[in-house]
């Protein structure tokens, strides 16, 4: 009776070749530039208008969202607060131009980079008792619970 799992040399040669193959597969130029777009795309969210990191951390009578924003000027950021949720939008609109001597533009270059993150809450809030505050790239935002209304039972 023969094993299926021998230790006949032929075998893990036969191994060998398939991984040498894969390796090979994945280090050629289509696949490598493939592989390269994936890291690129994941590493560049360092970049504020790409990405940015938020906490949300619940009190007792309100919500305390933090988003970290470094280089990011106050009039580049918009809050919208709903009952269940809150957006923070980032847009960063960056315009260059050139000009030769006579102040004629010959150039010119415009961007926009947009991201936003939206937040959502446990339970409803009071979307109108909402303060904001951004300093040295962190902005903070406290959001009021909405309280129920008590009722006594008969």
């Amino acid at each position: 009776m023969t094993s299926h799992f021998s230790n006949d040399p032929s075998r893990k040669k036969g191994f060998g070749d398939l991984m040498q193959s894969m390796n090979e597969f994945f280090h050629e130029k289509p696949m490598r530039g493939m592989l390269q777009s994936i890291d690129d795309f994941f590493t560049s969210a360092s970049n504020p208008f790409n990405s940015f990191p938020v906490d949300l951390k619940e009190h007792a009578e309100y919500y305390l969202i933090t988003a970290e924003l470094p280089g990011v000027k106050k009039d580049q950021i918009n809050l919208e607060v709903f009952p269940n949720f809150i957006t923070i939008t980032i847009i960063n609109k960056e315009i260059y131009s050139e000009e030769n001597e006579k102040n004629q533009t010959i150039r010119r270059k415009q961007s926009l980079n947009k991201s936003s993150r939206t937040i959502p809450f446990p339970s409803i809030v009071n979307d109108k008792d909402v303060k904001a505050s951004y300093k040295d790239g962190i902005l903070q935002v406290k959001v009021e619970k909405q309280s129920g209304k008590k009722i006594s039972i008969e």
